[in-house]
């Protein structure tokens, strides 16, 4: 049977955003009626969720150690009675230095449908999806394959928010209008509390309450990216600070995280009793919680130093045993999902809302040539003899230091090739900012894609086309909402799929955040405008596109 049409089918989940909320809530009310059978022993239920086909074949694939998420979607496959492998990492053809993508290829092409994949590189289900469509482009085969992230270095583990989110909704009977949630310990290397950034969405109202010394705080652009979305955020540097606010300040659910301080250098570790005192919990404190008050850990917790101490385990405090038991249901049901096997039914929206791409090009030629042509011309010499014909670029990084603008001038004349006679220099503007311009006497001008590309590199400049001593044409270059497919990219996170030190060459694509940063798609690595670009090229340029 076909699953062209099925809303889930094929669909690979890299990062919680890729089940919008409505479908989350789909996997839930699943999730729940899964569960409930399986505690009644209601075989008739069971049986409408297994995928129960041998030739339906799912990899296991863990390149990073790990026990739970392994046995969990091990199990899962075991309950849908499907054909089911694992890679053995270390054996496996990557320590010969092939790439993840000729990998993924081979066993795609033994008819294998569903990989679960936990890497120490990030964006890699991403990545493999992308590759696989052109694979069966190639191939000319229509089954759909889906990659499931299990955990990406610093990244994500989305299937590990979809437990928390389930296990949370139980405790609030299935309210989804407000959570107050406290998130406690390593907040910096976490990639669970970095899942909860846009996995909260799934509430009306949101607080979030961050406990972690600085040392290990959540990193700053996860912070501003909560902010941006309406939670309420309030940052602690301890549990006492935290306790001392008292009453109804204090969330109710906790969700603690294992201190992950070998990470971090001899620095840290001279501090690691004070910082591991900082995120645990004394048992002498319960009477300061409020009442209901429930304790969630993704496991597992420090055999010598857990942050939530054993004695508590047969208190009602504990929710992470319940938690991790969740994951089972959880992720049985995101394979049948995934599978096409359920999710007929599902009526509302299909994959995540697509960015909104508006034009940032603005034709100002008809403003210019209504001016008059000599005050036009004083503006653009800046001081200097008029050019006759040529390009000028200005209002470039209005507002930065004269350092930043001089370095960027040097990366706009690498990426545009802008190199040959003219001059480029920072000047002030009325305002007194500081602000880059460049001209290029007898420049042929640019074609539309070139404008485009500009546009990606110096955001907020005005691009003038100068012809027979006027202006011929004069563009307001806006900030595009996604820079993608060009060779001069990077991103500068060394754990992404897409750094050049990782071998796979292949390009990184950004999309624009709230705040105007550029946010890699595969890895969630925040930057600047001008840390995007890679200043010298060899061999042959493709404009790409933007």
């Amino acid at each position: 049977m076909s699953n062209r049409g099925h809303p889930f089918a094929g669909r690979s989940f890299a990062v919680i955003g890729d089940l919008n909320r409505a479908e989350r809530l789909y996997l839930y009310t699943r999730a729940r009626e899964l569960k409930e059978a399986h505690r009644s022993d209601d075989a008739v239920v069971l049986d409408r969720f297994r995928i129960n086909n041998p030739d339906f074949g799912m990899y296991e694939v863990f390149l990073e150690d790990s026990t739970r998420t392994r046995e969990s979607f091990k199990n899962a496959a075991h309950f849908h009675r499907l054909k089911f492998s694992e890679l053995n990492a270390a054996s496996s053809s990557f320590n010969k230095s092939e790439s993840y993508a000729d990998t993924f290829a081979n066993l795609i092409g033994y008819d294998n449908r569903m990989f679960v994949i936990r890497s120490r590189l990030e964006g890699v289900c991403r990545y493999l999806a992308e590759q696989t469509v052109r694979y069966r482009a190639r191939h000319d085969t229509i089954a759909g394959v889906s990659f499931i992230n299990a955990g990406d270095g610093r990244h994500e583990h989305p299937t590990q928010e979809l437990l928390d989110e389930f296990t949370f909704l139980e405790d609030l009977d299935w309210r989804v209008d407000e959570i107050h949630l406290a998130l406690i310990g390593d907040l910096y290397h976490g990639r669970t509390v970095h899942s909860k950034v846009q996995g909260l969405g799934l509430f009306d109202r949101v607080r979030v309450d961050l406990v972690a010394p600085p040392e290990l705080s959540m990193p700053r652009a996860y912070v501003e990216d909560m902010r941006e979305q309406g939670f309420t955020v309030r940052e602690f540097a301890s549990i006492d600070e935290y306790l001392a606010t008292g009453g109804e300040n204090v969330a109710r659910q906790w969700y603690f995280t294992r201190p992950q301080l070998e990470r971090m250098g001899e620095r840290v570790l001279r501090r690691a009793a004070a910082l591991r005192s900082a995120i645990t919990f004394d048992p002498e404190r319960i009477d300061l919680l409020p009442a209901d008050t429930v304790f969630y850990h993704p496991l597992p917790r420090h055999r010598e130093h857990p942050t939530i101490p054993v004695r508590l385990d047969d208190t009602p405090l504990n929710g992470w045993e319940r938690q991790s038991a969740n994951g089972w249901y959880v992720r049985m049901v995101l394979l049948a999902m995934l599978a096409g096997h359920i999710g007929t039914d599902y009526t509302g929206p299909v994959g995540p809302a697509p960015p909104a791409e508006p034009e940032f090009i603005t034709d100002v030629t008809h403003e210019t040539q209504a001016r008059r042509r000599d005050r036009e011309e004083r503006h653009l010499s800046e001081g200097i003899r008029p050019i006759s014909d040529g390009l000028v670029i200005d209002h470039i990084m209005v507002g930065a230091s004269p350092e930043q603008i001089r370095s960027h001038l040097a990366t706009l004349i690498s990426v545009m090739k802008l190199h040959g006679r003219g001059g480029e220099w920072v000047s002030t503007g009325a305002n007194g900012a500081y602000k880059g311009l460049l001209f290029r006497p007898g420049h042929a001008g640019l074609t539309e894609r070139e404008v485009r590309k500009l546009a990606a590199v110096v955001p907020g400049a005005t691009v003038n086309v100068i012809k027979n001593g006027g202006v011929h044409g004069k563009f307001r270059l806006g900030h595009p909402a996604r820079i993608y497919g060009l060779p001069e990219l990077i991103c500068r996170n060394e754990a992404c799929i897409t750094h050049p030190s990782n071998g796979e060459q292949t390009l990184p694509s950004f999309r624009r955040s709230r705040d105007g940063h550029y946010v890699c798609e595969y890895c969630s690595g925040k930057h600047k405008f001008t840390e995007v670009w890679l200043r010298a090229l060899t061999g042959e340029e493709s404009m790409g596109t933007v």
